[in-house]
């Protein structure tokens, strides 16, 4: 994937929430975010998934840009990105302003 389109990728909350809306991944994001970089191998410890499917579900999320990868030897080691979460959580806290001054309109419309 080129980094123009990994880019636009990072930039759309919707393929962020898509990425975060399966429970491997987010449970995946949820061990990269404690710590260091980790490897497949590391990741697919104590698991019931494979490391194939574990590097498909690494894949998408760094894709989206929540997680990034490097090569040390042999192995791929993953680690959490927080710059997409904050760039979803905004995009969050602008949708919550948007409801919360609808909701407020709607109190003014009730009580006017």
């Amino acid at each position: 994937m080129s980094n123009a389109s990994v880019r636009h990728r990072e930039s759309n909350p919707a393929s962020i929430f898509a990425a975060l809306g399966d429970h491997t991944r987010l449970e995946l994001l949820g061990r990269l975010s404690r710590g260091p970089t980790v490897s497949i191998a590391n990741l697919a410890t104590n698991t019931r998934i494979s490391r194939q499917a574990i590097t498909k579900h690494l894949r998408v999320l760094e894709e989206v840009g929540l997680v990034t990868s490097s090569r040390v030897g042999r192995e791929s080691r993953f680690g959490y990105k927080p710059d997409a979460v904050m760039e979803a959580r905004s995009y969050l806290d602008g949708v919550s302003a948007q409801w919360d001054a609808a909701l407020e309109r709607l109190r003014t419309f009730v009580e006017g």
